[in-house]
Formats: C-alpha cells, structure tokens, sequence
C-alpha cells in the first residue's frame, strides 16, 4: 500500500528511521514515498539536479543498521562520489564524473542514509543564492519568486517541500545557515575539524560539510553519527562528553547570550532582521537566560575586506580540488595545466562550452579568478592575520557571554535574480556584505553557529535567529535549540506547498 504523504511528512528522519527498525514500514517505501514527493515539487522548485532513483531502492533494502537506516537522503552538487555525475554548479564542470567519494559521504551512508540525488547549488558555491547559469534557479517553497539562499539553496528547498527529511549541506561562508533561514529550517554549522572534510585542501579552514534538517534532534544525532577525526585532517575539537542527541534533550543552565542588531561595521540591518532578534531576546529571557545588547569589539571593516581577499583565492584553490575529485570525458588531466592562464583558461572554456550557448563560468566567478591571481602571497598572509586577531577577540568575548545571537542575515530572503552578478563587483560586493553580514564569522574563527527558524515575515517568509558558541561546544548550541524548539515549535510549521500531497 505504500507510505502516505502524511504519515511521510510528519514525522523527521529520526522518526522515519525510527519506522524501518520496528518493521512498520521497509526503506523500499520511504525511498518511493520520497521519489513521488520529488516528482510532484520539483518541477516547480528545481531544488534536485540529477537523480539516482534505481541505485537509491537497490541500496535501501541493504542500508546500514544506523539510526537512519534507509532514511532518504540527497548530496550537494559541490561534493564528489565515484561514478556519479558533478557539475559544481559550473558549465564548465558540467561533463564531469567522480573519481573519489570523501569520507563524509562514507559516513552518512553508514547512518543509513541512502542518497536519491543531487541538490542544485551556485556554481563552486560561492553565493548566497543558488541561481547557477547551467541549472537555473532553485525556488523557496514559501515563495517560488524568491530564492532558497545559498549555496545549499536545493538542500534547503528540498527539505522545506518534503522531498527529503534531511540533506547534505556545506558552509564556507553561511551556506549551511542561509538557506536555513530562508527556508525555515534548523541549521547548524559545526566547528572546524567536527566533520571530515578531506581532500578539501585550503578550503577547511572556511568550510564544513553538515546537514540541513526540520528537527534539531536529526541533526544532533547526525552529528553524534559523523563526527571525529580522520587521518590527516589538520584540526580536531575535543569531543563532547555526551553525545550530542542528550545534550538536545536537556535544557542549558541559564546562559549568558549577547545580541547585536548593527552588523560588525556598525551599521544597521532591515528592520524585519532587527524585530527577529529583539523577539528571540525576549523569548530567551522569557526562558531564565540573561540576555543584553553587547557587541563584540572587532574591526568589522577590516575584516570584511580580509575575507574577501580569502574568497578571492577560493576558485584557483577550487579548480584543484575539483579536479582531484573527477574525471572529465573529453579532456583529462589537460585541465591542470591550464590554471592560472586567463587566456588560456578562456579558451579551454570556449571548448567546453561549445554549442551550449553558455559561458563557461559566471561573472563573479571570473571576476574572483582574476583578482585572485593579482593577490599575492604576502596580502594573503596579512587578511590571515586580520581574521586571526578577530578570532582571539570573539573568544575573549565568548569568555564572558556564553552564545552571541544576531540575524542569521542582514536583510529578508532575496527574489529570484535580485542579486545580479552584472554591476560593478565593488557594488556587487557590497549588496553581499549587508545580505550576509554575520554568517562568515563563524566561518574564518571556525566557531559552531546554527540558524534557528523561529520567526516570519509580513510576507510569511521564514527569518533564521542566529548563535554563535565557543569553539568545539556544539553541545551548548545543542541545548538552547532543543530548548528553544520545546517552547516555541516550528516543525510542524509547513509552506504551502509542503501540504499538498502528491
């Protein structure tokens, strides 16, 4: 007879796992139930990119014994498999094939998660929406005009609509948080060195892979599944001393949180923003924790400018990983050579793209690779220093505050193509910082933060609340979620076209 939508959407992927080991229903019908749900949103949302639907039912019958176990599950289109279609989001990745699964993606399998696809993501995820040229624009089910966020905006969608209870999702710079947010949807970042993130390259120091979830229970246990070191990873947290599924079920002593409602620049953010957090205060308050306005002291200017230098860098550093990752069809290890050579790399590009009508790579793409191959060693080496004085004055402050909240983001959930890559990148730049001027702190200090979707705009667009802990304490975050979540619920909180069955 099947899984009902109903019986499907109610419940996480705790709760659907939870199913399979009692024998009340087999992974068979949660991967069918998962694959109606897709065929009926999906051609609206775009959240899913390539499918595996064959594979995924042959694999949910032999799923690990996890606590997850044949729990349907989709992987960002930024992360490899062996023998899987990759495209980064980029036309001129788009014949591409992996060669090398990353050890995450081992360890969501051995939780039982069974991948029925790929999401959509920005082309090398390096925006804040996910509108790639070579897939097109992914859309929020709370409002198909405007944008999921990014870069795990098709995660995101795809958890909101009901395809999946959970997905893959990586954060570089809020990617993680941001279509938490706009999606209404629990996202955490975990601290640098949690998640394996090998052969991630330069880009560990930014980045995580984590999930996107409805429950802030699915992603403790998630975390509890995936956690730890792996051989020649270069940062490793203490573990916690539960497992983080109790620290989501007991409440936090009371916490000393600090807000701010001006981003680290001082200026101030949309006025929807500052209403989220000056009611989240108040609900924490409500909740026996002392709550005052107190921002850090960091030089915010400074560092936006340093991060940017980093994001400069992060294409060049991308293409290698990407090609450490793959295998190409037509051109082979060709590709290597060329790096680094605009004119060379424009006309490899040409080829690539021939007959597709499209550029190989994205205007702000480009406009990163060439400034990123005017920036030099020793700039570098100074914004890692800026970056790294503001660590240590985010830990100081987190000495004496136990969580920082703001906005998850500085402005509400953008329409689809509103951020466009064609004006000047100092103005592009810019319309980027005020969107996401909080997430990338998280990022560069390699804190754990997570967005919490507590509130909603006059529109009935979800706004995220945003907390930030101290380094290798998820469990803190862990605890304010999961008491935060008892008091105010959010998961049965659906956008319309969650509730339509298929």
């Amino acid at each position: 007879m099947g899984l009902s939508f109903d019986d499907y959407r109610s419940r996480d992927a705790t709760g659907l796992g939870e199913l399979v080991a009692s024998r009340q229903v087999s992974p068979t019908e949660l991967i069918e139930a998962a694959i109606a749900r897709y065929e009926a949103v999906n051609p609206v949302l775009n959240a899913v990119v390539s499918t595996r639907f064959e594979a995924a039912l042959a694999e949910a019958e032999r799923a690990s014994t996890g606590p997850f176990s044949g729990v349907p599950f989709l992987i960002k289109d930024l992360t490899s498999e062996v023998g899987e279609p990759v495209t980064f989001g980029s036309v001129f990745f788009r014949d591409f094939v992996g060669v090398f699964t990353p050890e995450v993606v081992h360890r969501f399998r051995r939780a039982g998660l069974v991948s029925l696809g790929r999401t959509n993501a920005p082309e090398l995820g390096l925006l804040p929406v996910t509108e790639p040229v070579l897939h097109g624009p992914t859309r929020n089910p709370w409002s198909v005009e405007h944008s999921p966020g990014g870069s795990s905006g098709g995660a995101g969608a795809a958890v909101a609509a009901g395809i999946v209870p959970m997905a893959h999702a990586s954060d570089g710079g809020g990617s993680i948080r941001i279509p938490g947010s706009a999606c209404g949807l629990f996202g955490m970042k975990p601290s640098r060195g949690r998640v394996p993130l090998a052969p991630a390259g330069a880009s560990d120091y930014l980045s995580t892979s984590f999930c996107l979830s409805r429950s802030v229970r699915d992603s403790a246990i998630l975390l509890d599944a995936i956690a730890g070191a792996e051989s020649g990873g270069r940062f490793t947290p203490a573990p916690p001393r539960s497992p983080y599924r109790r620290h989501a079920e007991v409440d936090p002593p009371p916490l000393r949180i600090a807000y701010m409602t001006n981003d680290f620049e001082g200026n101030r953010i949309h006025p929807q923003c500052v209403g989220a957090v000056e009611r989240t205060a108040a609900m924490l308050e409500e909740l026996g924790h002392h709550v005052e306005e107190a921002p850090p002291r960091v030089d915010g200017a400074a560092v936006r400018l340093a991060f940017l230098d980093w994001w400069k860098a992060m294409p060049h550093a991308a293409f290698l990983e990407v090609l450490a990752v793959v295998e190409q069809r037509t051109m082979g290890r060709a590709l290597r050579r060329i790096l680094g050579d605009l004119r060379a790399m424009r006309t490899v590009g040409k080829v690539v793209t021939r007959g597709s009508g499209m550029d190989a790579f994205e205007p702000f793409t480009w406009e990163l690779v060439e400034r990123g191959l005017d920036l030099t060693a020793g700039e570098l080496l100074v914004a890692t220093t800026v970056l790294q004085d503001a660590t240590y004055r985010l830990a100081e402050f987190l000495v004496a505050h136990d969580v920082l909240l703001t906005a998850t983001l500085g402005e509400p959930t953008k329409r689809i193509g509103e951020l466009d890559q064609r004006v000047p990148f100092d103005e592009f730049e810019r319309q980027l910082s005020r969107y996401v001027p909080y997430t990338p702190m998280a990022n560069f200090t390699g804190f754990p933060a997570m967005t919490v979707p507590l509130h909603r705009n006059p529109e009935g667009l979800p706004i995220g609340s945003h907390f930030m802990g101290r380094y290798g304490d998820e469990a803190t975050l862990f605890q304010l979620a999961g008491q935060v979540e008892r008091a105010y619920p959010w998961f049965d909180n659906f956008p319309a076209v969650a509730t339509t069955s298929p």
